[in-house]
């Protein structure tokens, strides 16, 4: 098994585990309560399938990309509902459940857009067009390693409370570590390609995508500040695999579009971490101070 597949492996589990850990620590009121919000429902989806699609073509212009970081930056806003957005909610101690509930359902009301979306924004921009996608494998793709692992993970807390409270910190404890892995092998795997970006403004476009959609999902959300944040994390956060799999149909695979997702994703994560991390001591520093 070379480093790709080791890679690609360890990245199923790190979905996989995150979900269950989700649904392990989920409510059924509270997924009703995310669902049946409809202003909420409607802000995140105007964020996360218009305003950062938009924002990603905006940033690609402003910065002048060459044409490979230009379209995978435009794939890769034009793909929401990332499964590091659950992760960035546990790591800020936000709204677990909700981010839960709106990256399932944006993961999969993603895999029917991102076609008309990815080809609407390649056309406008004219760096290329016809990224075609199976939408019924994505759907399957997004049903087996995320909606059925979180599905499990709420069964479990509903009819089988004491257990689901057992598994749930050591479920966190493989989605860390598989975590820190993936983070590991998409640096070992890609350090080639993102340092041949180095002098250009590639690893500059990922980190400002990012941090600009933390904020568009910020301020497009509803609640107190612990959820909006945790919807900004849902934003910051895209999802890799239909984007790979247009580079793989639509553009045969081109190494410097990889190349240029690879940095993508990798500044995009150095610009969301911190701003989880500090989120999360921000409110462990006020839940410490005494009343």
């Amino acid at each position: 098994m070379d480093l790709h597949q080791l890679l690609n492996a360890v990245t199923v589990v790190f979905i996989a585990a995150t979900m269950f850990a989700a649904g392990l620590g989920a409510t059924l009121p509270a997924l009703r309560a995310a669902f049946s919000d409809v202003p909420l429902l409607l802000l995140v989806v105007l964020a996360n399938l218009v305003a950062v699609p938009l924002l990603g073509w905006g940033l690609a212009a402003l910065l002048g990309l060459a044409t490979a970081p230009f379209v995978a930056l435009l794939l890769t806003a034009s793909s929401p509902g990332g499964p590091f957005a659950v992760k960035l909610g546990m790591i800020q101690a936000g709204d677990v459940t909700t981010a839960a509930a709106m990256q399932v359902l944006l993961a999969a009301v993603g895999s029917v857009t991102f076609s008309f979306t990815a080809n609407a924004l390649l056309g406008f921009a004219h760096v290329g067009t016809g990224a075609a996608l199976d939408v019924g494998a994505l759907v399957r793709s997004v049903a087996l390693l995320q909606l059925v692992p979180f599905a499990v993970g709420l069964t479990m807390r509903r009819y089988a409370p004491p257990t689901a409270l057992a598994w749930h910190p050591a479920s966190v404890k493989v989605s860390d570590a598989t975590f820190l892995m993936v983070l590991t092998g998409m640096l070992l795997g890609n350090w080639a390609d993102v340092v041949a970006l180095l002098g250009t403004r590639t690893l500059l476009a990922g980190f400002l995508f990012a941090a600009a959609s933390f904020g568009l999902g910020t301020l497009l959300s509803t609640g107190p500040p612990r959820r909006r944040t945790t919807m900004g994390g849902v934003a910051a956060v895209r999802n890799i695999g239909p984007a790979l799999a247009a580079v793989s149909l639509a553009f045969d695979n081109s190494p410097a579009i990889l190349g240029a997702l690879a940095a993508i994703l990798l500044s995009g994560v150095v610009a969301a971490l911190p701003i989880a991390a500090f989120l999360a001591r921000h409110r462990t520093a006020a839940q410490s101070e005494p009343t």
